[in-house]
């Protein structure tokens, strides 16, 4: 797991996916490219998988964005907003967004606003090299991730 070592960030990024695996992991890539920028109210967490222990960080968090591979028609990096699934419940390792947003409600009380933004992908092959369509993915969820920290970081 690649992570900055901010606690409580106004802004926390979590990027998930398989580096191994080409274009799933652009997620990962993007987290790690916000690690480097060095920013004091992000906190960017780069891992294979959304995990329970996430929950404590995300419940720490003014405002959460999840990062993912989409693999299937359409080249538009989309953001949307994500709501906790009262009805779900972590039984398993890997877990979603929006039963993750309920873990952090239902444990640590709190549940900040968060969005979900997909990269369009279309090479999940063995190899570490991502494709043009996820690599212009990569640089236009940056984009979308530093207005959104403009917004929210003031």
């Amino acid at each position: 797991m690649t992570q900055s070592s901010r606690k409580g960030a106004q802004l926390l990024v979590i990027g998930y996916g398989n580096e191994l695996r080409r274009d799933d992991g652009v997620s990962v890539k993007v987290a790690n490219a916000l690690a480097e920028w060095n920013v004091p109210d992000i906190e960017a967490i780069g891992c294979h998988q959304l995990t329970p222990e996430l929950a404590e960080r995300i419940a720490s968090a003014a405002y959460v964005v999840f990062v993912d591979a989409a693999l299937g028609p359409g080249d538009v990096v989309r953001c949307r907003e994500v709501e906790p699934d009262e009805n779900s419940q972590v039984m398993t390792h890997a877990t979603d967004p929006s039963s993750l947003m309920a873990l952090a409600k239902q444990a640590f009380g709190r549940c900040p606003p968060a969005s979900w933004l997909t990269i369009p992908v279309q090479d999940v092959g063995f190899g570490e090299e991502l494709s043009p369509l996820a690599h212009q993915g990569l640089k236009i969820a940056l984009e979308k991730i530093r207005s959104l920290a403009d917004a929210i970081c003031r």
